[in-house]
């Protein structure tokens, strides 16, 4: 479905019935990301599963100031109003994870239960951050100048996306074809307003969560095994798995492991 808020169209797809959970995707996805997980998931929760602005078939304004993460919490709180949710469970994958870490910290009422797969609640410093926006602003100049297909190319390369090669070929070429789908401007401008040098840092809000957080990283993933064990320290109700022989996308490295560590936290915690 479309979906307007402040004049920018969300694409959103829904499935499943039962108590409501926000899925949302990490930088170069989109909905496609969790759409396997409709028939699983679907059993025992509603998925609300929206294009990040910038991503997929939402739109992707041409300022980044439109993509700042705190305005797409606020729009992510409008096309829940829109659809009659006033709680909701939320998931989010990487910088999905940041923008569902953001929702739940400036609205807290809203959500039950929160799970955040390989994410980061920022960068402490302004030193960290100026330097982060510094690389990521080459990162959108390189997007924009030589396209799409490079900066993919670029993108699987990185290290963070290392264990992912072990994936059959015909997965690998799914994600890729799903990537060069995304438009040069909206991932340029959602690294620029949504990027992690870019939002504010939560590291002393994460006290302030109401809700049970799951944190879940892979074990090769070794940053974001350090900062979830970190952030373990700072939530009241927070849990912390590690799966085992797999990278920063979980969901797509161990989907069966991941899918019922998921269902398991929603239906019987």
């Amino acid at each position: 479905m479309k979906l307007v808020i402040d004049s920018l169209r969300y694409h959103v797809e829904v499935c499943g019935r039962g108590f409501p959970l926000v899925l949302l995707h990490g930088f170069t996805g989109d909905t496609s990301t969790w759409t396997s997980y409709c028939d699983r998931w679907g059993e025992h929760s509603e998925l609300i599963i929206p294009d990040i602005i910038g991503h997929g078939k939402t739109d992707a304004p041409e300022f980044s100031d439109r993509y700042h993460i705190e305005k797409e919490a606020e729009d992510l709180k409008k096309i829940l109003e829109k659809l009659g949710m006033e709680q909701v469970d939320i998931l989010g994958y990487s910088m999905g994870g940041r923008l569902a870490l953001t929702f739940s910290i400036l609205f807290p009422g809203h959500v039950r239960k929160l799970i955040l797969e390989s994410a980061s609640p920022g960068l402490e410093s302004e030193a960290e951050r100026e330097q982060r926006r510094m690389k990521d602003a080459k990162l959108a100049n390189f997007i924009k100048e030589d396209g799409i297909s490079a900066f993919v190319d670029y993108w699987e390369g990185i290290s963070l996306f290392s264990t992912m090669k072990r994936l059959p070929q015909a997965v690998q070429e799914s994600i890729r074809n799903q990537r060069l789908n995304n438009s040069s401007s909206g991932l340029a401008n959602s690294l620029l307003g949504m990027g992690t040098g870019s939002q504010p840092s939560w590291w002393q809000n994460l006290k302030e969560l109401s809700c049970d957080v799951l944190l879940l990283t892979g074990s090769e993933d070794k940053k974001f095994c350090g900062i979830a064990k970190r952030m373990l320290k700072e939530v009241n109700n927070g849990s912390w798995m590690v799966i085992e022989n797999c990278g920063h996308a979980i969901h797509v490295e161990e989907p069966e492991k991941f899918g019922t560590i998921v269902s398991d936290f929603l239906v019987n915690t």
